[in-house]
């Protein structure tokens, strides 16, 4: 088995509440400016244990999310190892196949790689995310009348498929990214959308 991979995903982007990208509608704005982050409680690539790890992608998407052709900059934790993050790029970069290659094909170009401290602590939609100087974003979720969190399931697009999604919204999203060719961002209650993932393959 080339990956088993469980952990938490948090996705916030510049879309109104709730994205419409999951429903494979096109994005509020008409483009998306996200940040998807994973972080990997359990986890092992091909031998090399990740556990305890976190990757981002900083994304821009130039329309209908499932037409693909995203401008990713990835960010790997700054406390793996050189194996460590070469065997969460193989992943992430669809080499290894399996669901994560699925959302490596929607991905165009990867403009940077960097390495940065990310703080992820985000729990059934409610927490917040730090990735180095790069990305700061904090977030509570949307709740049922018996105080349960909403969920999304069965959407057409998922980046943790198989797993309900949290609702949520981000009292502050602030992504700094210039220098790699991607927008800034610094916004107020927009989308934050947050779940658990396991991936096999």
């Amino acid at each position: 088995m080339a990956y088993q991979l469980e952990g938490k995903l948090l996705e916030v982007c510049d879309c109104n509440v709730l994205c419409p990208c999951w429903i494979g509608e096109n994005a509020d704005n008409g483009t998306c400016d996200a940040v998807v982050a994973y972080h990997i409680d359990k986890g092992n690539v091909d031998g090399t244990n990740v556990s305890g790890l976190a990757l981002a992608l900083l994304v821009y998407i130039p329309g209908n999310i499932l037409q693909g052709n995203w401008r990713v900059g990835v960010v790997v934790d700054d406390k793996a190892s050189p194996q460590q993050q070469e065997a969460l790029l193989n992943v992430w970069t669809g080499k290894l196949g399996g669901p994560v290659a699925d959302l490596a094909k929607l991905v165009g170009e990867v403009v940077t790689v960097q390495r940065a401290p990310i703080t992820f602590a985000v729990n059934e939609g409610q927490g917040t995310l730090r990735i180095g100087d790069l990305v700061e974003a904090s977030m509570s979720p949307y709740r049922g009348p018996s105080g349960k969190v909403t969920t999304l399931n069965e959407s057409v697009f998922s980046t943790i498929p198989g797993s309900p999604a949290y609702v949520s919204k981000a009292s502050r999203y602030r992504r700094n990214t210039t220098q790699f060719g991607l927008r800034n961002v610094d916004l107020q209650n927009n989308n934050a959308i947050q779940g658990t993932f396991r991936f096999l393959a």
